[in-house]
């Protein structure tokens, strides 16, 4: 694979464009979180997306194939990596589509050269700001979750809002030891289960054990809430209702008021992992403008930004809808049983609207 020399490191990079591209075909990158590698959108996102884009993936500095220096792992280095790769290809503006830590890194870089973006997709990205501003509410999932922390030996608190690094952690000693990661945290730590589990595990223990990556990465990622106010090109966030950085989600809410804001129903951390398509159908529909669409105000309802998710949906065999005050109504047999309850809760809607105005 091709490598540029960017910003004192070694970088790891693939393209892959239409078969077609002509010269004013649109840049996608990829930017994956920690302990991964491009191979995280490779598979399922490269070969759909490269239809449409010439697509750029690339391994972040210390991951993958990309050098492991001794510094230079502050979110801000980082992103002076992905603009000096935009600038060693040529590319002068691209969409983003990011995972996690990818988010924070394209955050940062956006902050600097904003004129670069013509789009982004955060997926699951937690940013400093909103661990300053609220503790996590661990909830039912977290609660859960921590019982199986501590009935293993892992010596976490779920509460904590490095959390999830300290996860990757203690998964990648257990993947070493070949010891059986617990079923609750499959999705959480899913590129360490498979094939290259243990390259991937071996790789994060090396850069924590080995560089400065462990504070760098672990301290100030440099985002802060009036630079991210400033930012006004399309951006659509998507996070996992049982993942902790579901925090940054709200606190962005009031950030960005032109922004999409879509939940993952009962979606972990590493959901574009885990379910694929549900990450790609989202994109296509936000690049191709279907969320576009403002949703109307009910009567006496302030003018703000929402998490929204597809009203009817399956779960097992049965259907089901959400609203704004239930986040779960059903079950139905069908999805046409579904779609006629919900009819007929919009018109009662509707009539209780028009009643109040009448008044």
């Amino acid at each position: 694979m091709p490598v540029a020399q960017v910003n004192g490191a070694r970088l790891n990079y693939v393209q892959m464009a239409p078969e077609d591209a002509t010269d004013d075909v649109e840049d996608l990158i990829m930017v994956h979180g920690l302990a991964t590698n491009m191979a995280f959108w490779y598979f399922h996102y490269a070969p759909v997306f490269s239809q449409r884009f010439r697509v750029t993936l690339f391994d972040l500095r210390g991951h993958g194939r990309s050098e492991m220096t001794e510094s230079g792992y502050q979110p801000p280095d980082l992103a002076q990596d992905l603009l000096g790769l935009m600038d060693h290809l040529g590319i002068r503006k691209a969409h983003f589509l990011t995972h996690s830590y990818g988010g924070v890194v394209s955050l940062n870089a956006a902050c600097l050269a904003p004129h670069r973006f013509s789009s982004l997709v955060l997926a699951d990205t937690h940013i400093a700001a909103a661990r300053h501003e609220h503790h996590w509410e661990a909830g039912q999932f977290g609660t859960k979750m921590q019982a199986v922390l501590d009935e293993h030996g892992i010596a976490l608190d779920t509460r904590d809002p490095y959390f999830g690094y300290k996860l990757l952690t203690e998964v990648a000693h257990l993947q070493l030891r070949s010891e059986e990661v617990p079923a609750v945290l499959q999705e959480m730590v899913s590129p360490f289960i498979g094939k290259y589990g243990n390259r991937t595990a071996s790789q994060w223990i090396r850069l924590m054990d080995q560089t400065k990556a462990c504070t760098e990465l672990m301290g100030d990622d440099g985002l802060r809430l009036d630079e991210l106010r400033k930012l006004q090109f399309p951006i659509m966030a998507m996070y996992g209702d049982h993942s902790q950085a579901r925090l940054t989600g709200r606190e962005l809410l009031e950030v960005w008021g032109h922004a999409v804001f879509r939940r993952v129903r009962d979606g972990g951390h590493f959901f574009p992992s885990s379910r694929p398509q549900e990450l790609i159908s989202g994109c296509n529909r936000f690049w191709g403008g279907e969320f576009g669409v403002r949703h109307e105000l009910r009567t006496g309802e302030p003018k703000r930004n929402f998490f929204r998710s597809d009203r009817i949906f399956q779960a097992g065999e049965a259907w089901y809808f959400t609203t704004r005050e239930h986040a779960r109504v059903g079950p139905a047999a069908s999805r046409a049983e579904a779609e006629q309850v919900l009819a007929s809760f919009i018109a009662a809607m509707a009539t209780e609207q028009l009643s109040a105005v009448s008044q």
